[in-house]
């Protein structure tokens, strides 16, 4: 497994399984760029961005839209040996950011007659965001990494206010 690391619990280092030092976020906005997405993610507190590349904002479009698929996407196929597997995510973290890049766990839940296990998994927050809207799970932000970004509520009303003038005046033509 080239990249990929495996945790059983405990290492859950950073986030014990719970973790009072995190922030539930929901995605507020999903706007293409020139390279890909922009998704907004927040709470009522603050908005921040994190960007996406091309395939990973179509499939969390396609997610948010309820769009039916001929054939499944990888984020389709995770979904599916989750469930072949017995395995439910529990939640997805996006627990660091350096230069720019955000880093993310997933947290897992496995049980059988062998016993209970959480098993946390290093994954790209665009991925995690993706698993967490189709599995209907929560996606969280370490506090840290929450009171560190930058805050994006006031562009994000901003360019949504724009798009609404805009498309009322095309609607006007």
């Amino acid at each position: 497994m080239s990249g990929a690391r495996l945790a059983l619990s405990p290492p859950l280092r950073k986030f014990p399984l719970m973790q009072p030092d995190v922030v539930e976020v929901s995605i507020k906005s999903l706007m293409p760029t020139a390279n890909g997405c922009a998704v907004f993610l927040g709470n009522d507190a603050k908005t921040f961005v994190i960007y996406v590349d091309p395939s990973v904002g179509s499939a969390i479009s396609m997610t948010m839209n309820g769009v039916k698929k001929e054939r499944p996407l990888t984020h389709d196929l995770i979904g599916h040996i989750f469930l072949g597997f017995g395995i439910s995510l529990e939640r997805v973290i996006i627990n660091d950011v350096s230069d720019g890049t955000y880093f993310a766990r997933v947290i897992l839940h496995m049980q059988n007659e062998l016993g209970r296990k959480f098993l946390e998994l290093d994954a790209r927050p665009s991925d995690s965001i993706v698993l967490a809207l189709q599995q209907k799970r929560p996606i969280f932000v370490s506090r840290q990494v929450f009171e560190t970004v930058e805050d994006m509520t006031e562009i994000l009303e901003r360019v949504l206010k724009q798009q609404k003038e805009d498309q009322k005046g095309e609607e006007e033509q």
